[in-house]
């Protein structure tokens, strides 16, 4: 039995949910999470475990609380986070190709089946997640239309386990424009997902697939280079 039991209490489960929020860009930089009971209703946690929860984002960078009429917490621009994230990537050898393999696995049956399943609202989502790409002016918005396109594909796949793994694999990883010191023009994104819903469009899962993987694949390779370097070495252990 060489598996490792982990467990995880309900407090680091609320804020690596608030924190794969964040990543996936549903919020972000200078955006107010809702007030505490709300939140607390949404999430369907007692008050206490989330303010544990924020108390934990907090001390990691991710959120700021300020007091006041016009108070509440807020999501900071993440440069803490950020640079923390990236020397863990360094630290921990293989797991960013660990978590790309992953993403890769979960994707692209997501993209097969979406190919297969889609119907005409399915497109509409995705045709207008591609439009939006043309009105991002910055990180959070590219990460959350991004998303958008990428969670399009997988409720099309109509497989609820394969949708919430998809969007948990995406929360393990910054985008790679949130390590860059400035914002990566979107048009070869843009032009991948326009390709990956051309063959959704289609009907074709193989070319689906296939694109799938190869818009993943550049991902990796943008990751490798802004972690470790400009030979993106240092991948698996």
């Amino acid at each position: 039995m060489s598996r490792v039991v982990t467990s995880m209490t309900l407090t680091q489960g609320v804020a690596e949910h608030l924190r794969s929020l964040i990543h996936r860009g549903e919020v972000g930089p200078g955006d107010r999470l809702p007030a505490e009971r709300e939140l607390a209703e949404q999430l369907g946690v007692a008050r206490i475990s989330l303010r544990e929860a924020i108390k934990q984002l907090q001390d990691d960078g991710y959120v700021e609380v300020r007091r006041g009429a016009h108070g509440g917490t807020f999501v900071t621009e993440l440069h803490r986070p950020v640079e923390n994230w990236r020397a863990r990537m360094r630290e921990q050898s293989g797991e960013i190709d660990d978590i790309i393999d992953f993403r890769i696995a979960l994707e692209c049956h997501s993209a097969r089946l979406a190919a297969s399943r889609r119907n005409r609202a399915d497109l509409a989502k995705l045709r207008s997640a591609i439009r939006n790409l043309d009105q991002v002016d910055g990180r959070a918005a590219f990460r959350l239309t991004d998303s958008q396109f990428h969670g399009g594909l997988a409720r099309a796949a109509r497989s609820m386990r394969l949708e919430n793994a998809v969007h948990s694999a995406r929360g393990e990883l910054f985008s790679p424009h949130d390590l860059l010191v400035y914002v990566e023009p979107v048009e070869e994104t843009k032009a991948d997902h326009q390709a990956i819903y051309g063959a959704v469009r289609d009907a074709d899962p193989d070319a689906a697939e296939i694109l799938m993987r190869e818009h993943i694949e550049r991902t990796r390779e943008q990751l490798r280079v802004i972690v470790f370097g400009s030979d993106g070495k240092r991948g698996r252990g």
